[in-house]
């Protein structure tokens, strides 16, 4: 949730507005003006955006933010810092529901609806992302931060068509800003328009005010025309833009860990991690490369992997994908089975009816489909999630 450390002490100003970004970004819509708020509670919540700067400094914040709620219920910054807090630490079911209370008590501020869509989509849960999103846009269609979050996670959900003219309604305000051109451009990637998502991109590529997702756009459409060299170009590009371009840098370790060239990924999706701890799509990628590099000679790699998706777990405990590939890693690299199994089941209860390695599972309670190692399918490149 790239950007959210500066928006956590914007919440002390009078608006959201006050905190916007120069160089033609969109200013977020104003949050309301509320009665007074208690003192008392208000030299908490200053206290606790100071506590959180601080390394280490997470859960003496959310104790602070705690004790200027029970002074102040109604104090939205203090909820809304809260359930920042709490998606940094990649607590995201509690954090979705202080981040909902926080809409609730300010629904008309858009840095806050923002946030609850976007821990929703950390969650695989856009249709709930896209709902809050539109409900907001609904209220205030010029609110052009929540209508580019509202094209992606509309995308995410499978609702092209509307992510297409949301996108169109960005423009029609803001025309040729570089996001929602790069928005755009994904949409009709997704309908494998890659022509027509070229064409729009190169506008976001020409962009007075360059723009990270409009390189790391540009890489996609490269690997969808199978030019990994091309698409290596531009996330590197989308990189030297923003030094916290994780996406861009995700998807360079999601081409290498396809590739094969599992030294490399490792290094990219360490450095993933370096910037933000709790991305569960570097962390599974991270354990897939130590998959590829481990052996006789190097099982400490197995080691390492295999930790890495218990601590994903225990932020996460309904993840799919980590308690599959823990499953294989246990069964296959591991060689125990008996760890093996009751996260194959655990799996299938909580994995979709439509999920692709149901068989697979399947297939291994039953003794049967032992998967070679390095031979399970590496995470595919998708789409960037909204990042700020």
């Amino acid at each position: 949730m790239k950007g959210w450390a500066v928006v956590l002490c914007c919440a002390l100003c009078a608006s959201a507005s006050a905190c916007g970004g120069g160089g033609g970004s969109p200013k977020p819509v104003a949050a309301p003006v509320l009665a007074p708020a208690n003192p008392q509670a208000v030299a908490k919540l200053v206290a606790a955006v100071r506590a959180a700067q601080d390394k280490g400094g997470d859960q003496r914040a959310i104790g602070l933010l705690d004790e200027a709620l029970k002074s102040d219920p109604q104090l939205w910054e203090a909820r809304y810092n809260r359930g920042i807090l709490l998606a940094r630490r990649g607590e995201l079911a509690a954090s979705d529901e202080e981040l909902s209370r926080a809409v609730e008590l300010a629904p008309n501020a858009e840095d806050v609806a923002v946030a609850l869509a976007e821990v929703r989509r950390r969650r695989g849960q856009p249709a709930r992302a896209a709902e809050v999103l539109e409900a907001f846009v609904g209220k205030q269609p010029d609110a052009v931060v929540a209508r580019i979050a509202l094209v992606g996670a509309l995308r995410e959900s499978g609702k092209v068509e509307r992510a297409i003219a949301h996108a169109r309604e960005v423009l029609v305000r803001r025309p040729n800003d570089p996001q929602a051109l790069a928005e755009l451009a994904l949409s009709h990637l997704q309908v494998d328009q890659v022509d027509t998502a070229e064409l729009i991109n190169q506008g976001a590529l020409k962009a007075q005010t360059k723009r990270a997702a409009a390189e790391r756009t540009a890489g996609l459409i490269a690997l969808s025309r199978g030019d990994d060299a091309l698409a290596f170009q531009h996330f590197a590009r989308a990189s030297e833009l923003d030094a916290k371009d994780t996406t861009a840098r995700l998807n360079m370790a999601t081409v290498l860990l396809q590739a094969g060239v599992y030294d490399r990924a490792l290094q990219e999706f360490r450095a993933v991690i370096a910037v933000n701890p709790d991305d569960g799509a570097a962390t599974l990628g991270l354990a897939a490369a130590l998959r590829g590099t481990g052996g006789r000679e190097n099982a400490q790699a197995y080691q390492e992997a295999r930790r890495l998706l218990e601590q994903l777990l225990e932020r996460e405990p309904n993840n799919t994908a980590a308690t599959f590939n823990l499953a294989i890693l246990y069964a296959d690299f591991l060689q125990q089975p008996e760890k093996a199994k009751p996260l194959f089941e655990r799996f299938l209860n909580i994995a979709p009816e439509n999920h692709p390695a149901r068989a697979l599972a399947t297939k291994r309670l039953s003794g049967q489909g032992q998967v070679a190692p390095k031979g399970q399918p590496a995470p595919k490149a998708q789409p960037p999630p909204k990042k700020k």
